[in-house]
């Protein structure tokens, strides 16, 4: 059983007189919410945004509601220092950018430092939030044995910004914004932590001469300054990196004065290069090796510091050595031949990919033999922890693997795709491999998915059972139970037609949700009788289009739905052919289904598993709860444009080869990579179509990350698609040796033909695979796209079309 996570926030509403500016009281965080939403604050805010006159401004600005971000408690609800109660302590702050012009900067460098893996801010920022003058507020949980000071100082120069002194006080408090304005917000903002953390926090301060929430004997928190000693204890829980980049608390020694050059090589920090790179060689140097071991990583160092000794100098750690040392030492370094470092590039590509250097190389193999490559640093919440303790090799089936269900979360939106038409997140997926191949990594990662549809579909499934037992043990003239029509998500890939018309007829506009894990239990049941009408049920569902059936018996359930059926499932490459044969590739289901292959285990080694942490699998049920909050149309037009110059990069190409299972399976599979991408795109938090935004503030954009991962799916599942289903579907049109090769451009027919050509030499290529009919249609459409022109009732030239077919992609 779970605990229920208790939030309690110190607030004062101002709503009545008495509630001065010194009244605060300990409250739900609920009731922080409902003020966030009332009509007053909305108003409120309009009216301080409508005054041009500062002195208003500020008049009005006083009597808007506020919270306390260091402590949900004060005796007597009066707010001064005198009568703090430090066991309320939060262990949280908030950091108040008011320079206009730094807002964005500080807003984007946020989320960069909440998701940089291994950086010492990774997964600690709580919440986040406009002011209503346009000002920003970041709410950051404060690591282990630093101090509120400490902790706004390290990460307002993470930020880059200057550091605001008056955000230390114990008593400070921050005005209230409307909902409208709030940007991110985690569970753990405001939640009371665990009696082993708080003790384990309080001993680090009391370590230090401090109270145990962190202040001295005057009553202030503990501040250094900027030039202090930040002196950490070790503790269970410190982050690693909180003392490897600053001066003062850095056991390396690196210089913390302003920096000339550039401080990260491809967005990677030299800082988290270095560390990896330690990591790699056996550990940070100890006394009587520092000069040797210097001098290795300065020689690998340079090769990304223009051979700079003035670069290297800077970015380096001196470990107590003197700077003239240090000077010397990276001299003769630089002063060897220039060549490049292999290891120093694997570190480099494993920390921009999210990954173990150990892995780049499985990272690069699968690179080579699918044409895509995870980076698992640009990934959003949710799907980045789904990959937690999966090798490298599998990271694509189980993302594969988990995007429909979190498709089926967020149910409630709609997407306009390239064509003008309104979609629903409608995902299919399947994961083959031969026997014994892991497929239960994807498994794993779904369990942890699927949690918030078991417990609740446990409640309803107990409901309905109460309810069959009091149909079936009701008196033969008493009426009947009224039915529930209890709505259940999850059902098992063996579930009837007939029960499932009942869950869609239940389902009160959702998803319904399948996961199997074995494919051949799926082909055994739907093989024949009605229940083979479970595959057009899967066509339907892609674009949720009506299905149903009528019987005369009230034993059997009838009616007309529409069909909202995501699922993912795992299988041999057997059963995957036993289940798509020709008539199941040619009808369309084959190019609705996003198909992931699982590495090839033939004489390998035993492949090493990870474990997801508690805080990983906390962050999927975050995700998806966040999934699960959004609803009406989402807007993406950067990625509509990606997608419709992808799906027409990919026209030429099989235009250009006249191949036919590239033109059928590139349509859906942009469309596909379409729906990821809105996922990603919803679980980054950039998306605020269905709410109000703040005044003055622009819709959030699809990043480019996210466009990245939509472009890769397409390539993905067109690539799966082709090499799964190629054969079976084109048969009739290519030799099926050659069917299920990607042709480049630079191998097309179309390079392949001469200058100037006649229909027989075309006919020579294709081999006699290709009809008469198909032969001129496609003659057509290439003097249609201007490709060529007719010389002459049987000869055509070729026009220069290869510069055109490349600005597709750009």
């Amino acid at each position: 059983m779970e605990v229920e996570l208790k939030q309690l926030i110190a607030l004062n509403a101002r709503q009545t007189k008495e509630q001065t500016r010194a009244f605060v009281k300990e409250c739900p965080l609920q009731e922080y919410d409902a003020l966030t939403r009332s009509p007053r604050l909305k108003q409120m805010a309009e009216r301080i945004n409508s005054t041009a006159d500062d002195e208003q401004q500020r008049k009005l600005k006083s009597w808007l509601p506020f919270r306390c971000p260091h402590y949900t408690q004060f005796r007597d609800d009066y707010r001064d220092r005198e009568h703090i109660v430090a066991e309320s302590f939060t262990w949280q702050t908030c950091i108040d950018i008011d320079d206009p012009e730094l807002v964005e900067k500080a807003n984007e460098m946020s989320e960069r430092l909440d998701i940089e893996v291994g950086g010492k801010w990774q997964g600690l920022m709580l919440h986040k939030d406009y002011s209503i003058r346009r000002k920003l507020h970041i709410d950051i949980r404060l690591p282990i044995g630093m101090t509120v000071p400490e902790a706004q100082r390290e990460y307002c120069k993470a930020l880059g910004v200057a550091c605001d002194t008056s955000c230390f006080t114990p008593e400070r408090f921050i005005y209230i914004s409307p909902a409208d304005f709030e940007i991110y917000r985690t569970d753990g903002w405001y939640a009371q932590l665990s009696e082993e953390e708080v003790a384990a926090r309080r001993k680090a301060y009391t370590d230090r001469g401090l109270s145990i929430d962190g202040r001295t004997e005057d009553g202030s928190f503990f501040d250094p300054g900027d030039d202090g000693d930040i002196v950490i204890p070790s503790a269970p829980s410190v982050i690693p990196s909180v003392v490897e980049e600053s001066h003062e608390i850095s056991p390396q020694g690196r210089d913390d004065s302003p920096t000339k050059f550039p401080q990260e090589f491809k967005g990677v920090p030299y800082t988290s290069i270095i560390c990896e790179y330690w990591r790699r060689t056996g550990g940070e140097p100890s006394e009587g090796e520092r000069n040797k071991r210097l001098h290795q990583l300065a020689a690998n160092l340079r090769a990304i510091c223009d051979n700079s000794e003035e670069w290297l100098l800077e970015v380096m750690p001196n470990f107590k050595l003197s700077v003239q040392e240090m000077k010397s030492i990276i001299h003769s370094a630089c002063k060897e031949p220039t060549k490049g470092s292999r290891l120093i590039d694997q570190i480099v590509s494993a920390l921009e990919m999210g990954i173990s250097s150990d892995e780049i190389e499985d990272a690069e193999a699968v690179a080579a033999e699918t044409g895509v490559k995870v980076n698992v640093k640009a990934l959003p919440i949710g799907l980045k922890e789904s990959l937690a303790g999966v090798p490298v090799s599998m990271h694509m089936p189980v993302l594969c693997g988990v995007l429909p269900i979190a498709a089926a979360y967020a149910d409630q939106v709609q997407i306009e795709y390239c064509d003008g038409n309104l979609q629903h997140l409608g995902l299919m997926s399947i994961i083959r491999g031969e026997q014994a191949s892991n497929k239960s990594v994807v498994k794993n990662a779904v369990d942890v998915w699927k949690r918030q549809f078991d417990e609740e579909d446990a409640l309803a499934r107990k409901r309905e059972e109460e309810w069959k037992e009091r149909k079936k043990g009701r008196k033969a003239n008493e009426k009947a139970p009224e039915d529930p029509k209890v709505l259940i998500r999850m059902v098992p890939v063996t579930v009837s037609c007939s029960t499932l018309l009942k869950r869609f007829k239940n389902a009160q506009g959702h998803t319904i949700y399948s996961f199997g894990e074995e494919l051949d239990t799926l082909r055994k049941t739907n093989g024949a009788g009605s229940w083979s009408s479970k595959y057009d049920i899967y066509r339907l569902s892609f674009d949720k289009g009506e299905w149903g059936q009528d019987y005369n018996s009230d034993a059997a359930e009838s009616g007309v739905v529409k069909v909202a059926y995501n699922w993912t499932m795992l299988g041999t490459n057997g059963a995957m052919r036993k289940c798509f044969k020709s008539d199941n590739i040619e009808n369309g289901l084959s190019s609705r289904i996003l198909v992931a292959e699982m590495p090839d285990s033939s004489f390998s080694k035993m492949p090493k598993f990870g474990r997801r942490s508690a805080e990983d699998e906390a962050k999927i049920q975050e995700a998806v709860t966040r999934l699960r909050s959004f609803s009406g149309l989402v807007d993406t037009p950067r990625l509509r444009k990606a997608i419709e110059e992808w799906v027409e990069q990919k026209r030429v190409e099989a235009a250009k080869d006249i191949d036919h299972v590239k033109d059928t399976y590139r349509k859906r599979a942009a469309v596909i990579g379409f729906r990821c991408g809105v996922i990603f795109h919803l679980l980054e938090g950039r998306s605020t179509e269905g709410r109000l935004l703040p005044k003055g503030r622009k819709k959030d954009k699809e990043s480019k990350q996210c466009l990245d991962f939509a472009l890769m799916m397409a390539d993905y599942c067109l690539m799966e698609q082709i090499k799964t289903f190629g054969e079976a579907l084109q048969s009739q049109y290519v030799d099926a040796s050659e069917e299920c090769q990607r042709y480049g451009a630079n191998h097309s027919v179309f390079d392949q033909l001469a200058p100037t050509f006649t229909i027989d030499d075309l006919r020579a290529l294709k081999r006699g695979y290709c009809s008469e009919t198909a032969m001129r249609m496609i003659i057509s459409r290439w003097m249609r796209d201007g490709w060529i022109s007719k010389t002459d009732r049987h000869h055509w030239s070729k026009r220069q079309v290869s510069s055109a077919a490349e600005n597709v992609t750009k």
